[in-house]
């Protein structure tokens, strides 16, 4: 069976927790367990998201550039296609390392660099809301909005930086994910969304957004014909009345009945979203779950399972 896992970029840090080396390395060890079972039996493409990691490099970035005046070329801070190229080589490598200790040795790994074709007038650039990046006292967001023209929103007292999150429209990679498939690889691959590009007469540049990763992974899921499309995140499954009193968690719904519910944008929405969109066109039901549940949501005894 072919398998599409997306992981959370939450899954790979917990909130609060600082980025680190040693505490990414943790938690991809925790994530890769669970994926590494199924990598022994079935054909397995990795996903996964950035935005934590994204955010942190995107304030070094500003904090590195040059104090000197004169020197120009380090006064910019490095775009957000660049930011998420390096993010994907470094969850990559985390990934498939932590795969490689835990897969029989002749079990093939490759991770990808991937890039991800958007329409340069899509209208996610003048309306951002894909939060990336740690949360923010009001001070502090005062200061960044200012300096750096960033755009925030608020959640809980806090404020994180929100940036554009324009429609994956073709994966370039998707050719070369499918013949390491047929090769017997587990391929890591679209994380964070991919690296975000669009054509222009001068040929492929990059743009300043972040894709979201489910809707890659759904568009991937479908050009890849997998049997199995799983979105791993940090809740147990989708709820009614999140956070509520009446919070109750759905174990099967329809497309349909997805429909008419709604959901917080930058969050859970787009994840319903791309969870629609591979139901839809596959025809072959979906699931959202934990990560720690992720051999149950294989056969659907876990999860919120999204069917036609």
């Amino acid at each position: 069976m072919r398998v599409l896992v997306a992981l959370g970029g939450n899954a790979l840090s917990l909130k609060n927790e600082p980025i680190t080396a040693q505490n990414q390395r943790k938690r991809v060890k925790q994530a890769v367990a669970p994926l590494a079972k199924i990598a022994q039996q079935h054909e397995l493409i990795i996903t996964h998201g950035n935005g934590p990691q994204v955010g942190l490099l995107a304030q070094q970035s500003l904090a590195n550039q040059s104090s000197d005046q004169s020197n120009q070329s380090t006064k910019a801070p490095f775009p957000l296609d660049v930011l998420n190229a390096e993010t994907e080589g470094m969850i990559g490598y985390l990934i498939e390392q932590e795969l490689i200790n835990q897969l029989p040795e002749n079990r093939r790994t490759a991770s990808l660099l991937t890039m991800v074709q958007v329409d340069a007038n899509d209208k996610a650039f003048s309306e951002p809301d894909k939060p990336v990046g740690p949360s923010y006292q009001f001070e502090q967001k005062q200061s960044l909005e200012d300096k750096n023209n960033w755009s925030f929103k608020s959640k809980d007292n806090e404020w994180q930086r929100v940036v554009p999150s324009p429609e994956p429209e073709d994966i370039l990679q998707s050719p070369a994910i499918e013949t390491l498939l047929l090769n017997d690889t587990v391929v890591i691959c679209s994380g964070g969304g991919g690296i975000p590009v669009s054509r222009s007469d001068n040929g492929l540049i990059g743009v300043e957004a972040v894709i979201d990763k489910d809707k890659t992974s759904a568009l991937l899921a479908i050009k890849l014909k997998v049997d199995r499309f799983i979105i791993a995140t940090k809740t147990d499954g989708v709820y009614r009345n999140w956070q509520s009193e009446t919070s109750e968690k759905i174990k099967n719904i329809t497309i349909k009945q997805l429909q008419a519910m709604q959901f917080e944008s930058g969050t859970m929405a787009p994840k319903i979203a791309a969870a629609i969109r591979f139901v839809k066109q596959r025809q072959q039901p979906a699931v959202i779950g934990s990560l720690d549940e992720l051999d149950k949501m294989m056969n659907f005894n876990a999860g919120t399972k999204i069917v036609c």
